[in-house]
């Protein structure tokens, strides 16, 4: 009952985000109060592994805890007819990213690119660019080779659920200055540079793009962001890169193997706009072959809880100038390697300047000789406002990443 009242105290008093869209992000559309966001995480955590316990036999066997799989998964009704219920099931910093809810449903059945200026009706590059919320679906299972990097206009969900969705051995997806973009339950792999081309953008535009970098999601300004039940792997840059400004972004339920620099979060040291990204990173499975930045993070405020770390080579998550990280109730599983057994490092940085940084572990669960050095105030209590509800212990870590990556796909 007292986590019942403690649940309706902190959603009563969630602040009003106007839903109306805006193509470039606001200057001041971080919240104000990140540390309310990473505890109401914890409370939807708590409430789903409680329901999972209290419900009957039936439901308990779809169930997991998982508070965005449960949402959608075990809501009664077959997704297939209500795909579009998930775009209520965030958490976290992209809790409010709408997707292409309330859109038509758009149908990929072409998985070819040859004209990224004039795409064909019924390839993936035709749905991203209109200008109208769409939810993309996808008639069957595809391999998609992009030409040129995909451009994906605001208000719009890629759903890859009931096909088993490639977009890999080509350029991938670019959000730039774009809001309310869902991408789901897609395979994302071997990306490639591409570029000094024309590529459309909009019905009414096409323009010249430079070389791209490469990364399999790359957010460029973007604010409420989804990615979640994507498998990544193998790209030329990042696997997800958060750059210039973006801000409002949940990184859920993937899962990330075979790459070296997985995650940058954050543009440059001095780029001061990046002081506002706000980013949830929660039930993920970083997986096989992976060497460091889960993420690497600049400026802003990154919560990371309750995913699994299984492998890296150099560090798990790294940061410079001063980033505040709140990683609760994960699992770090350190490499034989005795020089590589910290989970974080600060980059290029002197730790007379980094002492006073804000990083906390709490809950956290470290294995075969794990360590996370914390500094600031993540060193003593003074974290009260973030820590009055425990994230769920990492001993449930298996069953909180059950289905990380793409829904019944390989890892």
């Amino acid at each position: 009952m007292l986590l019942l009242r403690l649940f309706l105290v902190l959603f009563l008093h969630i602040p009003h985000v106007s839903l109306a869209l805006h193509q470039f992000p606001a200057p001041n559309s971080s919240l104000p109060d990140p540390e309310f966001v990473a505890r109401e995480v914890l409370v939807q955590v708590e409430l789903s592994h409680r329901r999972s316990l209290s419900e009957q036999k039936d439901q308990q066997q779809c169930l997991t805890g998982n508070p965005i799989d449960d949402c959608w998964r075990c809501s009664g009704t077959d997704w297939r007819s209500d795909r579009q219920r998930i775009a209520d099931c965030g958490i976290g910093f992209g809790r409010d990213a709408m997707g292409g809810k309330g859109g038509q449903i758009y149908v990929v059945t072409d998985s070819s690119d040859h004209d990224p200026v004039n795409p064909a009706p019924g390839t993936l590059r035709y749905g991203t660019i209109q200008d109208e919320p769409l939810w993309i679906v996808f008639s069957g299972d595809m391999n998609i080779r992009l030409a040129e990097e995909l451009l994906v206009n605001s208000f719009k969900t890629l759903d890859g659920r009931g096909a088993n969705v490639h977009i890999a051995g080509g350029a991938c997806i670019t959000l730039q200055y774009v809001s309310n973009v869902i991408i789901h339950n897609l395979h994302i792999h071997d990306c490639v540079p591409a570029g000094n081309a024309n590529i459309r953008s909009s019905p009414t535009h096409a323009g010249f793009r430079t070389r791209s970098d490469g990364d399999g999601i790359s957010i460029f300004g973007g604010r409420k962001i989804w990615v979640d039940h994507c498998s990544l792997s193998n790209c030329a840059d990042g696997l997800v890169d958060a750059i210039m400004g973006s801000t409002g972004i949940t990184i859920s339920n993937n899962f990330f193997s075979h790459h070296n620099e997985v995650m940058l979060l954050g543009h440059s040291d001095d780029y001061s706009p990046d002081t506002g990204m706000q980013v949830t990173i929660a039930f993920n499975r970083f997986g096989e072959k992976l060497i460091q930045r889960m993420p690497r993070c600049r400026l802003g405020y990154f919560h990371i809880v309750n995913n699994d770390f299984t492998e890296w080579e150099m560090y798990a998550i790294g940061g410079s100038s001063n980033p505040t990280v709140n990683s609760q109730g994960n699992r770090y599983i350190a490499p034989p390697d005795p020089n590589a057994k910290e989970v974080t490092k600060r980059v290029d940085t002197d730790e007379k300047d980094w002492s006073g940084w804000n990083w906390r572990t709490e809950g956290d669960v470290m294995v075969n000789g794990a360590f996370f050095v914390p500094s600031g105030e993540g060193l003593g209590a003074t974290y009260s406002k973030a820590s009055s509800i425990s994230p769920k212990s990492a001993a449930l870590i298996d069953q909180l990443t059950l289905n990380a990556g793409v829904l019944g796909g390989p890892r």
